[in-house]
């Protein structure tokens, strides 16, 4: 695969993990396989939402699923993706330090103004 191949899947990784509800997801996950139903209840929102999410999310390689009986439960394809995630958070812990409402902001402020 060439660098711009390469650019396009970094990108559709990067558009998978876009929504906060997927981010949810995603780490409802890191402790092993569950049903739609069990996502939803545990997140809060409506299981044709978190079907949809986990439709993207399949589509993008980062969840697998597997029928059990009449449901279907989902699971990570890779727990490398749980560990990026928390090097993200990780991250920005360190930048946001002790302010996060005011770093936010500002950050906000700043990608307005672009």
């Amino acid at each position: 695969m060439d660098a711009a191949g390469i650019s396009e899947l970094h990108a559709r990784v990067c558009k998978a993990l876009a929504d906060p509800n997927r981010l949810l997801i995603i780490n409802e996950l890191r402790d092993g396989p569950r049903s739609v139903g069990d996502l939803a209840e545990a997140l809060g929102i409506s299981q044709p939402n978190v079907s949809r999410h986990l439709a993207m999310l399949r589509d993008r390689g980062f969840v697998t699923a597997a029928r059990y009986g009449s449901s279907v439960h989902y699971e990570l394809a890779s727990l490398k993706v749980v560990r990026a995630m928390d090097l993200l958070r990780e991250f920005m812990t360190e930048e946001l330090g002790g302010h996060p409402a005011a770093r936010l902001a500002a950050v906000g402020q700043a990608d307005a103004g672009r």
